[in-house]
């Protein structure tokens, strides 16, 4: 037991404080203990408990006065009533007003030490999760990638791991999942974050432009050549060179990236001195490797020497858990952006945005973001702000089976929570966001529903 666990017992009767005392003591806790309801309102004005155990009635301020407090000034103490009036109205009161449990006079010492063992974990965990979400923002805001989709951040640790190798690797997805982006968190784990990272999409160029784009020129190299030009492979000794869209090289360029990949020297056009380089190549695709290889659309002489590591970034359909997660970071950025107060999205919008199939991925739902946020005048983005496309998206004939007769409410309610459930990658914390219940709620129709099966 953790000696930063704090413990405040109020009762007006001096020996259930006394019992009380000892016994918590014993289980590990810092107690104050006190017999003054007044007193204690006075203490927790300018000192917070992790947990507060106390009794309901007293005279002078009693224990609502002091949940009342603590939910004002310490939101995060969980506070616990005991009373030897144990009514359920008084009962339903202290719960309604964000008691964590109500025990009632008579009690087992047995029963208090488990209950405040159980309020004193909520608290440790609700310490250790705020903790962990500031310690995953600043590390994603310093990576730029936000996630918690498993495979994803298994993606990210090899990335971690093979970052300081300097070795080639080859990233693979489809267009909008952040191909880039990875490419920069590998340069940002190497051993030289701090030199260059230069990029170039290699399907924008004619084979003549690209060339002089990687190498540079000499001066007179072709008509118009006034002066010699340093090219990015060149630019980027030391550092990275991201070769976006690979296989939309011409397989005659292929050939020469394939000799300076292998020789780890060029040479400038119309240049006849190689040039030695120093640096890292990543190149990306957004075709399927296999796909890239039997077209010929990549060489496989190439491929074999930037395919010394290989990431699969997978679809955005496929993580969909971090829609939320996306969402919240580009309403926030969009908003700050626009200079607007947008602070939410309401529960429609949100699972239109997860029954979206994303074929443009990341990108695509940044860019739906950041329209929604242009076209929201008020606090909330909804429905109506999203694209007419996406916004019937939902999908209700999806989740209801072709019953043989009329589906019953529940029929009804069971079949949409399992397809909830079933979009959420059978995540309950997610689904129970969605269908707009907490969880405890979720988990009892859960069980409600095996039950009937």
């Amino acid at each position: 037991m953790s000696e930063s666990q704090q413990l405040l017992i109020v009762d007006d009767e001096p020996i259930a404080v006394r019992n009380l005392s000892h016994v918590m003591r014993k289980a590990g806790y810092k107690v104050t203990a006190m017999d003054n309801g007044t007193e204690a309102v006075a203490l927790l004005q300018r000192q917070s408990f992790d947990v507060v155990l106390t009794d309901l009635r007293m005279d002078g301020a009693d224990g609502m006065a002091i949940l009342q407090l603590c939910r004002e000034r310490w939101p995060e103490t969980e506070v616990i009533m005991i009373t030897g009036f144990a009514t359920l109205e008084s009962a339903v009161i202290a719960m309604r007003e964000g008691a964590f449990f109500y025990i009632a006079k008579p009690f087992r010492l047995d029963e208090v030490r488990k209950v405040v063992a159980e309020a004193m974990e909520k608290v440790r965990l609700r310490r250790e999760n705020r903790h962990l979400k500031v310690q995953l923002q600043r590390y994603q805001q310093a990576s730029g990638i936000i996630s918690r989709d498993p495979a994803l951040l298994k993606l990210m640790e090899t990335a971690r791991q093979v970052g300081p190798s300097g070795c080639n690797v080859l990233i693979t997805g489809e267009s909008g999942v952040g191909k880039e982006l990875f490419a920069r968190y590998l340069h940002q784990h190497g051993t030289r974050p701090e030199s260059p990272f230069l990029a170039v999409n290699c399907g924008v160029f004619t084979e003549e432009l690209l060339a002089n784009e990687l190498f540079g020129h000499e001066k007179g190299a072709f008509t118009g050549a006034v002066q010699a030009k340093t090219g990015l492979v060149e630019a980027a000794r030391g550092g990275v060179l991201f070769l976006d869209e690979i296989s939309e090289m011409s397989p005659a360029m292929q050939v020469k990236l394939l000799r300076v990949v292998q020789e780890r020297e060029f040479i400038k056009v119309g240049g006849v001195r190689p040039i030695p380089i120093d640096l890292r190549f990543i190149a990306a695709t957004n075709r399927p490797i296999q796909e890239a290889l039997a077209e010929g659309r990549l060489r496989s002489d190439l491929y074999y020497r930037l395919n010394v590591v290989t990431l699969a970034i997978p679809p955005l359909r496929q993580r969909r858990s971090d829609i939320p997660l996306l969402v919240d970071h580009f309403l926030r950025r969009s908003t700050t952006r626009m200079e607007k107060t947008i602070s939410s999205v309401s529960t429609d919008a949100l699972t239109a945005l997860q029954n979206h199939s994303f074929p443009g991925n990341v990108r695509e739902l940044e860019n739906i973001i950041e329209r929604a946020v242009a076209l929201c005048n008020g606090n909330t983005l909804t429905l109506q702000h999203l694209p007419e496309s996406l916004a019937g998206n939902t999908h209700f004939s999806s989740f209801m089976p072709s019953f043989s007769h009329k589906p019953t409410l529940e029929e009804v309610e069971q079949n949409y929570i399992q397809w909830v459930l079933n979009e959420s990658n059978d995540n309950q914390t997610l689904a129970a966001e969605i269908l707009g219940i907490d969880r405890v709620s979720l988990w009892r129709k859960l069980k409600r529903i095996k039950g009937n099966g």
